[in-house]
């Protein structure tokens, strides 16, 4: 059994997830927008470029994501995907580079639990915590 998140994005998952190749250092390994998909001739030729399934590989995790369908987006709520990095910098240059014209909920810092922690929301409107164990 594996689990890994699904994200969705309101007509911007294609320059999200080249967002997250170079930040993350990621690889979009499967990418299809709806124009090329069995749905083409089902939906309106403006949401032909959005994304209908993609899937992106951070090391040896996974993160799925696509467009929904217009008219049906709803922002996250009550989750967040939570990144595990080794070494501070690492963790703050991630953070700074998410939250970059998106929303600082919790600044990265040092906390009780953690080297370095954070919280935000980035520009695509996905939650994130960034975490930096204890050495």
């Amino acid at each position: 059994m594996r689990l890994n998140p699904y994200l969705t994005f309101n007509g911007q998952c294609a320059t999200a997830l080249r967002f997250y190749e170079q930040v993350l250092g990621a690889h979009i390994t499967f990418k299809m927008t709806y124009g090329e998909s069995p749905a083409a001739e089902h939906v309106p030729p403006e949401t032909h470029n959005l994304v209908i399934h993609s899937n992106l590989s951070i090391g040896d995790q996974e993160i799925m994501a696509a467009d929904a369908v217009p008219g049906t987006y709803a922002e996250p709520k009550g989750v967040y995907v939570a990144l595990h990095v080794k070494g501070f910098a690492e963790g703050k240059r991630i953070f700074d580079a998410l939250a970059e014209g998106g929303k600082v909920e919790m600044g990265y810092e040092k906390t009780f639990w953690a080297a370095g922690f954070g919280q935000c929301v980035d520009r695509f409107g996905i939650p994130w915590m960034i975490n930096c164990e204890q050495e």
